[in-house]
């Protein structure tokens, strides 16, 4: 997250905190670990109850943890295979507990049956954006690309979902979630045909089909 802003935060502002963690022997897992569980709990605490700029300033503290987390590895040299794996599959965690915590918001104090389910579905778009992209790269085949990277939902949401519990306007909050349901089934879509369009020149080619292609389980 935070990608194009990375370089800056990890050399400047994040550096002495990255230090002082490596002095102290802590895991870039840990890091990890402690970053989702801050992002999960401020955002399962506060958004249900309507807290939003609190909220936010609770989850972006812990944001930054992803950040971190991959500098720590790189400068200690623990960068792993599984490292990335557990950081990706955190990842989706703490998103779900944002969106999660809105639609408990919805469902209850906010009281909208419509924005409870437009929070749901921004939920299943984002992991099924972040599924489309791994699972045709298990697939040999390619799909980056769209107008919803997972960086891009992030802060979106934040920030707008932040400035709305600022300001007292809910309606930055309830714009920002129909923009991400648009931007997020525009990038599946997208992602979907990129993919298409790879698999018939490959079925073309009669190239033998990559390990799992033939799992129709999924």
């Amino acid at each position: 997250m935070l990608d194009r802003f990375k370089a800056f935060w990890q050399g400047v502002v994040l550096a002495p905190i990255i230090n002082l963690l490596l002095k102290l022997g802590v895991s870039p897992d840990v890091v990890t670990l402690v970053g989702t569980v801050g992002v999960s709990a401020g955002a399962l605490a506060f958004y249900p109850r309507g807290e939003f700029f609190v909220g936010t300033v609770v989850i972006s503290a812990f944001v930054f943890s992803d950040l971190i987390d991959g500098a720590m590895a790189r400068k200690s040299g623990r960068v792993s295979s599984f490292g990335a794996f557990f950081d990706s599959t955190l990842d989706r965690v703490g998103d779900a507990a944002i969106f999660a915590g809105l639609a408990l918001y919805f469902a209850e104090p906010g009281d909208s049956y419509l924005y409870l389910c437009l929070s749901l579905y921004c939920l299943v778009m984002g992991f099924l954006t972040s599924y489309a992209r791994a699972r045709a790269e298990s697939l040999g085949m390619d799909a980056k690309g769209g107008i919803a990277e997972r960086s891009d939902r992030l802060v979106a949401i934040l920030a707008m979902t932040g400035l709305s519990g600022l300001f007292d306007l809910p309606i930055l909050m309830e714009l920002t979630l129909w923009v991400l349901a648009a931007a997020s089934t525009y990038t599946v879509v997208y992602r979907v045909l990129k993919v298409r369009r790879q698999a018939i020149q490959r079925d073309r080619g009669h190239a033998p089909a990559a390990p799992g292609q033939d799992s129709a389980a999924e």
